[in-house]
This record gives structure tokens, C-alpha cells and sequence, in this order.
């Protein structure tokens, strides 16, 4: 069962609102989601686009694929830059949240 970046359909009939989630690739497109990441706004000008970039990396180091729109989103965005410079070790990982070191 793999896990997926995706859009779900949100809004009116001809007035279409997504949100980035993540969800198992057998649910349907409207189906349980396991987390959401943000939100795409197409019918503004410009299109809102609004996505939590340490949720996004936190999937992706879990092995998550981005679908294609998704991925055209995430470039858009600046983030698979990101992601593959943390990869290659050029930018410093994002810490998960509650992994800070404890104080000594």
C-alpha cells in the first residue's frame, strides 16, 4: 500500500478548491485522508497556493510520492528544490517537530 501526495476536490460545482493531502493509493480521490499539507486556489488571480513545507519533507522522508499535479505544485513552489538539496546534503534538514535536543 503506498502512500501518496495528492489533491482532493473541494467547492462548488465549477468553482474547484483543492487541498494537498496525503492519502493510501487505493481511496478514492474524496476518500479518508491520512494528513493534510495545504491548500490550491485556482479560480483566484493569482491562484492562492498556501502548503506546510515541514509537514511536506516529513512525508517525503517517509517515502510518500507525489502524483503529477502535485508535483507540478511542489515545484512551483520551490519546495522538490529544497528537497532534493537536502537529499544531496546541501541544505540542512528541517528538524522534525519534537526532536529538539534536550537541554543539558
Amino acid at each position: 500500500m503506498a502512500v501518496k501526495l495528492r489533491l482532493k476536490r473541494m467547492g462548488a460545482k465549477k468553482a474547484p478548491f483543492y487541498r494537498l493531502v496525503v492519502a493510501t493509493d487505493n481511496v478514492p480521490r474524496n476518500g479518508k485522508t491520512i494528513d493534510e499539507l495545504g491548500y490550491y486556489n485556482p479560480i483566484k488571480n493569482p491562484p492562492i497556493v498556501k502548503i506546510n513545507e515541514e509537514q511536506v519533507f516529513m512525508w517525503l522522508r517517509r517515502g510518500a510520492v507525489p502524483t503529477d499535479t502535485a508535483r507540478s505544485l511542489l515545484r512551483n513552489q520551490g519546495l522538490l528544490q529544497k528537497w532534493d538539496a537536502m537529499r544531496k546534503g546541501k541544505l540542512a534538514p528541517a528538524a522534525p517537530p519534537g526532536d529538539a535536543a534536550p537541554n543539558a
